[in-house]
């Protein structure tokens, strides 16, 4: 199985390499006040790609720390109830 992953890898890196030698183009990006950025598509794509995953695992952030302080309390409180319970039977 460790195999098969390996060469998963091996052919995803051969179809984004040559994703990105077949798109090596320059294009520009136009901002607001007339900036520009000149950049090859493959980096563009990148980059917002990148900021993506960024902003994605950013607006997950609160919602894993919320879950595991959670967690945490649920584990608390049951340790607490499981000695209590056997301070009980004893």
């Amino acid at each position: 199985m460790r195999y098969l992953s390996w060469l998963f890898g091996f052919v995803l890196f051969l179809l984004a390499l040559g994703f990105a030698v077949k798109n090596s183009d320059t294009v520009v990006v136009n901002y607001y006040l007339g900036y520009q950025w000149q950049a090859p598509l493959v980096l563009v794509l990148l980059v917002f790609l990148i900021a993506g995953v960024a902003i994605g695992v950013a607006a997950s952030l609160g919602f894993i720390f919320r879950q595991r302080r959670e967690i945490f309390f649920l584990k608390r409180e049951m340790r607490a109830r499981a000695q209590a319970d056997k301070s009980d039977e004893e």
